[in-house]
């Protein structure tokens, strides 16, 4: 659609009173109504109420949108047409469908600029929707006429609306769980599987693990409260809200999640880890499931592994040039240890796989030992921990070794024996790459001699740890530039003399309003120069190990993320909430200074 009054900033409240399409009470009245369902906005209020102009507003939606107007009095849809969007969905968005041309389906809405109800058509059809504009009373007749002719209309709830969306589109590739020989177990288990079997659980599920593929989510959270079911996505770090099914849907949306698992549905008191893969528009996606019990039911977490959505690549992930050339550089040595770390989601794992793929050849053998494995690889070997049976990442780690491996890949550093061992494998000529969970490059010097590696070890293995975030990157589509506020500047580091320009968003259609879309990474390389080697071996401080890896040229994970918002890659709010001020290099700074 076209974009001209919202970029220009145009109140589309202040313009339905100036063009005496509403008055403005009816206007704020419409405003209090829409606190009751977020889901819909201004004008939906008034349309429904019958307190607008309908012709003057499909009017303005089409001269200042450029949304095509359409008249539906005469037109004929084809049957196959409406079948595409349920009569539900049709009554709850005043909606119907006009025609489809290959894969992009023409939808007539009264309010065609309700993303909320756009966004529940995609679902529903799997079809790219180009939104046009009706006249709201001849799409009611409309929809009555097609769908509803010589029926008793039935009223749509919410709840309704929220779980009618099909999902044909998406094949679960997950067999069924296999049947407990209990006899109590097989009576509850049956009574689950019918539940989970039903087609409103089934189409919820689905709607939900299609709108988390399609915004690209790295997870979908399935949360049980005391009254109702919370279900949440995180999208470039941020979690969103989706839907709120009804509590008596939540025991049977987990039972449907464990059948597409392998997991035993009648278990409730432990926790489960699985994993399946559904395939929509023509690929594979992997979905990790993880159920845990909680107070008012089982929690699930499913994190989508979609490798058609994850670029690995090391030129692809946000890394400035110097930094590529880095990780190549230490990634091409015969042996030694590379090390990423940061929290949870921070990427590291992309990183390492990254690598991996650069290094893959037919002349390497690449092994790793993961805890799950998260992305298959072909041509690597991937080894998945399994606790419950012994095999550990030690023990995996053993037996590894004595496949003679060129590089290997641990999952994550977490004790002194796994870290014993890969220590050992980079002095025997391997190339390993790992995680650890420190909260910057040189951080992870201390936790390594806390666990109780020596020093000198560090020295001769490491070839250089990376510690890294996420920052979400700016929409290039409504992104505009500022100009820094003064009191900004020493904050920032910068000089006051030169003039700054920073970026924001203001959110359209491309990013949802959330102004951001897609992520970037920022980094603070730390690499063994022959200097760092030498003060690791006298036991330095972190902090004097961080003030000189500054001197030679590293930039903190603070001065990564300034130089992606002067660059209009991110936004200035993106590096207050991701990175932390340097006040250990400061201090340590002002220390050197003192003594000399």
């Amino acid at each position: 659609m076209g974009e001209t009054g919202k970029e220009s900033g145009i109140d589309i409240k202040d313009l339905l009173v100036r063009e005496n399409i509403a008055k403005r009470e009816d206007v704020e009245w419409a405003e209090k109504e829409i606190l009751k369902n977020p889901r819909k906005q201004v004008v939906d209020a008034l349309l429904e109420a019958g307190r607008c102009h309908e012709k003057k507003l499909a009017s303005l939606m089409s001269a200042l949108y450029g949304y095509r107007l359409v008249s539906l009095k005469m037109l004929v849809i084809h049957e196959d047409i409406l079948a595409l969007i349920p009569p539900k969905i049709a009554e709850a968005y005043s909606c119907i469908p006009v025609s489809i041309l290959d894969k992009t389906l023409t939808v007539a809405f009264a309010n065609p600029t309700n993303l909320n109800a756009i966004d529940e058509v995609q679902i529903v059809t799997g079809k790219r929707v180009r939104a046009a504009v009706a006249e709201y009373s001849v799409l009611k007749e409309c929809i009555r006429k097609f769908y509803f002719a010589g029926q008793k209309e039935d009223p749509v709830s919410e709840n309704d609306k929220e779980m009618d969306p099909e999902s044909d589109e998406l094949v679960c590739l997950a067999k069924q769980v296999r049947e407990d020989s209990s006899e109590t177990q097989q009576e509850e288990t049956a009574d689950l599987m019918a539940m989970a079997s039903q087609a409103p659980v089934v189409k919820l599920v689905n709607m939900v693990l299609l709108e988390g593929i399609r915004r690209k989510a790295s997870d979908i959270f399935i949360e049980p409260w005391e009254n109702y079911v919370r279900v949440r996505i995180r999208v470039d770090g941020i979690l969103e809200e989706i839907v709120k099914p009804q509590k008596s849907f939540g025991a049977a949306v987990v039972s449907r999640i464990k059948i597409m698992s392998h997991l035993n549905i009648a278990e409730h008191r432990v926790p489960q880890d699985g994993r399946f893969k559904v395939r929509t528009q023509g690929r594979e996606v992997d979905m990790r499931v993880s159920v845990l019990p909680s107070s008012f039911g089982e929690k699930v977490c499913l994190r989508i592994l979609d490798t058609g959505s994850q670029a690995h690549d090391i030129s692809k992930l946000g890394f400035l040039e110097k930094e590529q050339q880095l990780i190549r550089d230490c990634a091409k040595k015969p042996h030694g240890m590379i090390l990423v770390t940061g929290p949870t989601g921070s990427g590291k794992t992309t990183t390492l796989y990254s690598i991996l793929n650069y290094l893959d050849s037919p002349q390497v053998n690449i092994t790793t030992v993961e805890d799950p494995v998260e992305y298959q690889i072909p041509g690597i070997n991937q080894v998945n921990v399994r606790e419950s049976i012994g095999l550990t990442f030690p023990v995996a780690l053993r037996s590894i070794l004595r496949q003679d491996p060129d590089i290997v890949l641990i999952g994550e550093i977490r004790d002194a024996e796994t870290l014993d061992i890969a220590v050992k494998a980079a002095l025997t000529g391997h190339l390993v790459l790992s995680t650890l969970h420190t909260n910057d490059s040189v951080s992870s010097i201390t936790r390594m001699v806390n666990l109780g590696l020596e020093p000198f070890l560090i020295a001769s293995t490491v070839l250089m740890i990376s510690a890294q975030r996420l920052v979400r990157k700016l929409c290039p589509r409504c992104k505009y530039a500022y100009d820094l506020e003064p009191e900004m500047y020493p904050i920032l580091g910068l000089d006051p003399a030169k003039k700054i320009q920073l970026w924001r968003a203001k959110g359209c259609s491309q990013c949802r309003k959330m102004g951001y879309q897609g992520r970037s990474v920022i980094t603070e390389i730390f690499e063994m120069s022959p200097d760092m080697l030498d003060l690791i071996m006298q036991g330095v401080s972190a902090d004097v190990l961080k003030a000189k890896a500054r001197a030679n040229g590293m930039n903190t994970l603070r001065e990564s993320a300034i130089a992606k918002a002067l660059a209009g890659e991110t936004s200035i709010e993106e590096v207050f909430r991701v990175s932390t001020e340097d006040q250990e290099l400061n201090r340590s700074s002002k220390g050197d200074a003192h003594e000399d």
